[in-house]
């Protein structure tokens, strides 16, 4: 590659004031899915059209704003793994509760806390001045109601979650398939 080519690169990648948006896609994956992708992205057309383009050729379509998101919950979750911590379980309970947690989870491995949005960076704040580390402390839209898949489906919706990951302004996807 010439000299030239690299260097003009570097000086329109140092100069370059593009501002990024965040946008929000919604659609229909295989046999109903609904998936939603957050992006950011310094160009909306070329954004749009990469993920309508995934949509198509995994058998989904886009749709518009609004389409799915009624059938998710924005929700704070914070992952502890039972092993990493000396805490008892009713203790963090009461203690995650008492930060302004909504909920909590115990399984064999973990315990789950969820949150409202507004109260996410309070509770994690709290559990982390007790000394508590996390496998996963993020807001995530959750689904309301699930859809299983057959075979085929699973390999379409596999599909496209895997080409939607591969586009780079795609931050997030969120959809109700029960894996």
């Amino acid at each position: 590659m010439p000299n030239d080519t690299i260097n003009n690169a570097i000086k329109k990648a140092s100069n370059s004031n593009e501002n990024y948006e965040e946008i929000v896609y919604e659609g229909y994956g295989p046999n109903g899915v609904a998936v939603i992708v957050e992006a950011s992205t310094d160009n909306k057309n070329r954004t749009a059209a990469d993920v309508r383009h995934a949509f198509d050729k995994s058998g989904g379509n886009l749709g518009t704003s609004g389409c799915v998101s009624y059938m998710f919950n924005k929700k704070g979750i914070l992952v502890i793994d039972k092993e990493t911590t000396t805490i008892e379980e009713e203790e963090l309970m009461i203690l995650a509760i008492e930060a302004g947690a909504e909920d909590f989870q115990s399984s064999e491995e973990i315990y789950e806390v969820t949150t409202d949005p507004s109260d996410f960076t309070a509770v994690r704040e709290k559990l982390e001045e007790a000394g508590l580390a996390f496998l996963e402390a993020e807001v995530q839209m959750l689904p309301n109601t699930t859809v299983a898949l057959d075979e085929k489906g699973i390999e379409k919706m596999e599909k496209l979650i895997e080409r939607l990951e591969d586009l780079d302004d795609v931050a997030n996807i969120y959809h109700n398939w029960e894996e």
